[in-house]
């Protein structure tokens, strides 16, 4: 399920964001900084800080992850199921393992949110559409210049 294309957006995002839904059917979105894809079809985050996203989920596990490269402004929107798998259950060192190079000892992991991934849709900024002669190189520049990077 995860082409190329798609495991090189999640790995050139900055922050993914997890959509969830709580008890009382509100939805809820929480950015997440670290995060990998995991075989063909799995998405892994660390639980940094994320006690809202973990407490939904064991409610509902319907899940929307997104993922946009603020510069070519393309990206995709994950669905699917997750489920969390905290530091003392016999999986987690399997899935930290995956996740570790990124956090090294900088952050506390609690565990993981390990997400099975049903389907994939692109996300393609309106620009594109309305401006269907502009490159991705040029809409990079765009990009860089609203957000002031040199």
């Amino acid at each position: 399920m995860f082409t190329e294309e798609v495991k090189s957006s999640i790995q050139q995002s900055v922050l993914c964001w997890l959509a969830t839904v709580d008890k009382d059917g509100g939805p809820s979105v929480s950015p997440k900084e670290v995060f990998v894809s995991y075989k063909d079809n799995e998405l892994l985050i660390a639980n940094i800080a994320s006690a809202n996203s973990v407490r939904n989920i064991k409610h509902n596990d319907n899940v929307c992850v997104s993922c946009v490269d603020v510069f070519t402004q393309k990206g995709f929107q994950l669905y699917g199921k997750a489920n969390y798998v905290a530091k003392n259950d016999s999986h987690f060192p399997v899935l930290f393992k995956e996740i570790e190079p990124i956090t090294g000892d900088k952050y506390p992991v609690a565990g993981v949110i390990h997400i099975t991934v049903k389907k994939v849709k692109p996300i393609v900024a309106p620009s594109y559409k309305l401006f269907p002669n502009i490159t991705e190189a040029e809409q990079i520049e765009s990009a860089k210049l609203t957000y002031g990077v040199k």
